[in-house]
């Protein structure tokens, strides 16, 4: 009885144990369940997908990649909301962050007649010192403000010849603004003329170093023009403009227009240009040449507001009356007009003259009629100090009568003839014919507005001057194309040789270099990149070479005969560019050549890539190292 009720006892024991543990379990199971999916849910509504939860008993893991640091604590923050902070266990991770990508580096410089400044971030590799030495030398006595930063990262491919380049640039302008980049260059600046501004264009685009982009903004302002001139002159030869002026480009257009309806056949130059003295120039101007074409011959000069129309000789005096008469009742206030018919003069008088003659050589006479000593010392002194002391010759005569301005209508007439490269001036009592060719296009108004300015608005003058392009020092030069079809045709017939296995030039070579050096100094600073090429004989590394020290030796045989190189480079290109088969003698003497070719930009859209001496430090390219121990195929050839 005992026995069984201890046997109830155990068995009841045994199965509220069983009963306890299958409880705990499913406690256990469902409290993992809701903390897992309860902190799940929050971490979802946060955004924090990424995530993975995994409960564990009563701890809750969280791992995954987080983005950051503060992601990573926030994610442990949204669980402790949810569990016991103490039952979440960090296993996440935070993603590697990326490396600091390097600055962009960037300099600016501003110039003016103030000073220089330059503000920026330039690489630590970068001579900082170098380049405030030289703004500094650049300045002059101007001050210099540095504002440049400096970043401890290596310089970005284009950088060093970008920056070269502008300091350069910021030499001959004395008031731009140059803004720097990596391979990039933008400059923006202000001359006194156009033609300063063609010459700096021409500079810049032809000394910017290889592959560097470079957008060029330069403005010329109009010029002032003092006296405000017109010169329109219709006779036997035709209607041409001795001088043209205009205040406005529709001015301009209105004048040209009245010309061209008068018989002018020429190009129609007119400056654009201020100090006009009134604004209804362009109708005053257009009057008088309709005046001029009604008369059929003769001159209508403006001097400012004073107006000169002189008639043909032979003129009818009725006809000239009728149509000065209209043009005084029409002309704008302001304008004032003097008109002149001249007397048909006896061919067998002949009026006293002065004549000065210059030619082609720089050789000047005078010749004529001088009113006294001092006036034959003052004309002789005058031309020796204008075209040198030993290109004067003198004739003159010393004679009485003559008029009262003699003195002021020679030496004008010296003066005109100054702005010419050969040509003539005559001087006589009622005229001053000036003729002869210029390299300068504004010539022929120089001389107009020399001429009214110096001898008056009631003075009659004849410019026949002409414009030859062959004269003109800029226009002249040979454009880079030019240049480089040129020495083609010069290697053509002649080939640039070299002693056998060397890239010493052979002495049979000499007199092309001298044809070369002579093309190369008429042809300024041009980039240049002097190739040296190879035949396929050899090892293709010994070729490489041997082709880079021949195109050194060529470029060194140009610096010996005083050619301006530092816009040159020397390059080898082995054996990779034939222009013939290799498989030939004939072929592969081809081959072995050196050529000369241009480095032209390269332009960035939708900049135009405009384009003397370097100004920027491109240095040339060092001479490979010769191998002339294992020379085979082009050892044994020139």
């Amino acid at each position: 009885m005992r026995l069984s009720s201890l046997l109830i006892i155990v068995v009841t024991f045994s199965v509220a144990a069983v009963l306890a543990l299958v409880t705990a379990n499913l406690s256990v199971q469902l409290i993992e369940e809701n903390s897992e999916i309860g902190v799940r849910d929050a971490l979802d509504d946060e955004g924090m997908t990424w995530a993975e939860v995994q409960a564990d008993g009563l701890q809750v893991t969280l791992a995954g990649i987080a983005p950051t640091e503060a992601v990573r604590f926030a994610a442990l923050s949204t669980a402790g909301r949810i569990v016991d902070a103490a039952r979440v266990i960090d296993d996440m991770q935070v993603e590697a962050a990326a490396a600091i990508a390097p600055p962009r580096f960037s300099a600016e410089l501003l110039r003016n007649d103030a000073g220089l400044s330059i503000i920026g971030l330039i690489p630590a590799a970068t001579d900082r010192t170098a380049v405030i030495d030289r703004i500094t030398a650049i300045a002059g006595d101007t001050p210099v403000t540095d504002l440049i930063e400096v970043a401890d990262y290596p310089a970005p491919d284009g950088w060093t010849d970008a920056l070269g380049f502008a300091l350069a640039a910021m030499e001959r302008l004395p008031r731009a603004k140059v803004s720097v980049e990596a391979g990039r260059v933008s400059i923006r600046a202000i001359t006194d003329s156009a033609e300063e501004k063609t010459r700096l264009e021409a500079q810049l685009n032809r000394a910017a170093p290889p592959g560097l982009r470079m957008a060029l903004d330069i403005a010329a302002p109009r010029p002032v023009i003092t006296p405000f001139t017109l010169r329109l002159v219709k006779d036997e030869a035709g209607t041409r403009f001795d001088a043209c002026s205009a205040d406005s480009e529709t001015a301009r257009t209105r004048i040209v227009s009245a010309a061209f309806a008068a018989g002018l056949t020429g190009p129609g130059l007119c400056t654009v240009g201020m100090g006009v003295p009134s604004p209804t120039w362009s109708v005053a101007v257009e009057q008088a040449i309709g005046a001029l074409d009604t008369l059929g011959a003769g001159s209508i000069t403006f001097s400012d507001a004073d107006i000169t129309l002189i008639a043909a000789e032979g003129t009818p005096q009725a006809d000239f009356d009728r149509v000065v008469g209209e043009l005084e009742n029409a002309l704008p206030p302001v304008f004032a007009l003097y008109a002149k018919l001249p007397e048909t003069v006896d061919p067998n008088q002949g009026p006293p003259e002065f004549v000065a003659t210059l030619s082609p050589e720089g050789l000047v006479q005078l010749r004529g009629r001088i009113s006294d000593q001092n006036l034959r010392s003052l004309v002789q002194s005058y031309a020796q100090a204008a075209f040198g002391s030993d290109s004067v010759y003198v004739a003159t005569r010393i004679v009485d009568d003559l008029p009262g301005d003699w003195p002021v209508r020679v030496l004008t007439g010296l003066e005109s003839l100054a702005q010419l490269s050969n040509g003539a001036v005559t001087v006589t009592p009622d005229t001053l014919k000036v003729s002869g060719n210029t390299g300068n296009p504004k010539a022929s108004t120089n001389i107009a507005s020399l001429l009214a300015s110096k001898l008056g608005e009631a003075e009659e003058f004849d410019i026949r001057v002409t414009y030859q392009e062959k004269l003109d020092p800029v226009a002249a030069l040979p454009t880079p194309d030019e240049c480089e079809a040129e020495i083609a045709g010069i290697l053509a017939a002649s080939k640039i040789t070299f002693e056998p296995g060397s890239a010493t030039i052979d002495a049979s070579a000499l007199g092309t270099m001298d044809d070369i050096a002579e093309v190369l100094r008429a042809c300024g600073d041009i980039r240049l990149e002097i190739q040296g090429h190879t035949d396929s004989q050899g090892r293709e590394e010994m070729n490489l070479n041997l082709s880079q020290a021949r195109a050194q030796s060529v470029l060194n045989e140009l610096r010996a005969r005083r050619v301006l190189t530092s816009t040159y480079s020397a390059k080898g290109y082995g054996e990779v560019d034939p222009i013939a088969e290799n498989d030939t003698e004939e072929g592969r003497e081809a081959n072995r050549r050196i050529e000369f070719k241009l480095i032209r930009p390269t332009p960035s859209a939708p900049e135009r890539e405009t384009t003397l001496e370097t100004l920027a430090g491109n240095g040339d390219t060092d001479p490979a190292t010769e191998d002339s121990a294992e020379g085979q195929g082009d050892d044994e050839q020139n």
